[in-house]
């Protein structure tokens, strides 16, 4: 004869609207989260005189002269601005792809001296902010002469000095079956066309995750680019966005939020074209 079950006490019964509930919380997050860039798009499109004086989201004009005046109100066109954030961001992520995967395929499938101890001082740089090291490379790239130049801003990346990368792909690296290095070995395949013929194809998601990550960084960058870029002639759009803005008069608070969401622009469209691959790397390498 079987037991009656007991029965369940109602604060512990499942609730039947939860998943609707559930949905309307995230949507009101969500909300939350994109009210500054809603309200940077619709100040853009405002006259000035109304962006303060009218802070609802909803315009009560719409113009475009922000976007005109904004792009010709600096030195030199807004797009020469991108152009130069293109450069430095492009040879940056090429600059961690290459560095960052050499010295984690390095950790991951060769043996050399102290190979353990290495590992972990680089880990421990990881923990290091990036304002204690900014005076010191400061001080060496002066001593170089590179101030005013973007290679302060690249060497770094040269060097696979971004920890967080090297460590993204060691863990990525170690998931690929060992099996087939021995395969080609017995191939008679080296060292270097294992790593090109048959590590980095299969580490897509995890180059893919440093490309996005290294992209979205180096572009919305503003100290380093302050620091060591002081001519006008080479300022990046976070810069060039800085001076739109002055202490001893007028700001021009509409032209800067209208060339703020043209820079997102880059952002979105990287972000968009490599998020498959974002989501696989980051599901591969244990970073949730």
């Amino acid at each position: 004869m079987a037991t009656p079950s007991r029965p369940v006490p109602v604060l512990f019964r499942p609730f039947k609207g939860g998943p609707v509930v559930k949905h309307i919380l995230l949507i009101g997050f969500g909300l939350v989260m994109l009210y500054p860039l809603l309200w940077m798009i619709s100040s853009s499109l405002k006259p000035e005189e109304l962006i303060f004086r009218e802070p609802g989201l909803w315009p009560s004009q719409v113009t475009f002269d922000n976007y005109t005046a904004g792009w010709t109100a600096l030195k030199h066109p807004f797009g020469y601005y991108l152009w130069n954030s293109a450069v430095v961001t492009a040879l940056s992520v090429v600059a961690n792809l290459v560095a960052c995967s050499l010295a984690a395929y390095a950790f991951a499938r060769l043996n050399f001296p102290l190979k353990k101890l290495w590992f972990a001082i680089m880990l421990g740089t990881i923990m290091l902010p990036h304002h204690v090291v900014i005076v010191p490379q400061y001080i060496m790239f002066s001593k170089l002469d590179l101030i005013n130049t973007i290679w302060p801003l690249v060497m770094p990346k040269v060097l696979a000095t971004d920890a967080f990368f090297v460590f993204l792909m060691v863990q990525f690296i170690r998931t690929l079956p060992r099996e087939l290095d021995e395969a080609a070995e017995i191939d008679g395949a080296g060292y270097w066309r294992i790593f090109i013929r048959v590590v980095m194809p299969l580490c897509l998601p995890a180059l893919a995750t440093t490309a996005i990550f290294t992209f979205i960084w180096t572009w919305n960058d503003f100290l380093s680019q302050l620091l060591y870029l002081n001519n006008p002639d080479n300022f990046t759009v976070p810069v060039a966005l800085r001076t739109f803005l002055d202490a001893s008069s007028d700001s021009q608070w509409g032209p800067m939020f209208a060339m703020s969401i043209i820079a997102l622009g880059p952002i979105f469209g990287f972000f968009l074209a490599g998020q498959k691959y974002l989501i696989r790397g980051v599901a591969t390498t244990g970073l949730k």
